[in-house]
């Protein structure tokens, strides 16, 4: 288990009623939004497109990290789909989640290894590393100058 030395902020919110019509605000009055069960017609979000929204916003902000680091260009359109799958399991009620990363005018070899070392740095990724089932896709397409070189060659 990781342990927390200093910790760098903390997120408070509150919730009512819980996914069956509640709602949840946080401490800040940021986020206000109100709750409904997955797949029913409420005028609510639930948890799991909550957990999605912040997966893969830290996950983006994880390879952005990752790639300063390694001084590589990130295009403009780096984007991060995050899937979170709710489901039965031998247990009861378990979580899955799937997460697609489009790094278009990237290398796929450069997209893999910016993928991979930002799951060992995404807090999201450590918290449900051996936990949950969790499939990491990547997006890449060759720069198109590569692509002409390689059909002229």
């Amino acid at each position: 288990m990781t342990k927390i030395e200093k910790v760098l902020y903390t997120a408070k919110a509150h919730t009512t009623g819980g996914r069956d019509d509640g709602a949840s605000r946080t401490d800040d009055g940021r986020l206000q939004v109100t709750l409904s069960r997955p797949g029913t017609s409420g005028s609510g979000t639930n948890p799991e497109q909550l957990f999605a929204a912040g997966w893969s916003a830290c996950f983006l902000s994880a390879i952005r990290l990752i790639a300063g680091k390694r001084k590589i260009a990130l295009p403009a359109e780096l984007a991060v789909d995050c899937e979170v799958y709710l489901g039965t399991t031998r247990a009861g009620i378990g979580l899955a989640a799937a997460l697609s990363v489009s790094l278009p005018g990237t290398d796929q070899e450069t997209a893999q290894s910016l993928v991979d070392a930002a799951s060992h740095v995404c807090p999201y990724s450590l918290a449900t590393s051996d936990n949950i089932e969790v499939k990491y896709s990547v997006i890449a397409s060759e720069p198109v100058d590569r692509v002409r070189e390689a059909q002229h060659a």
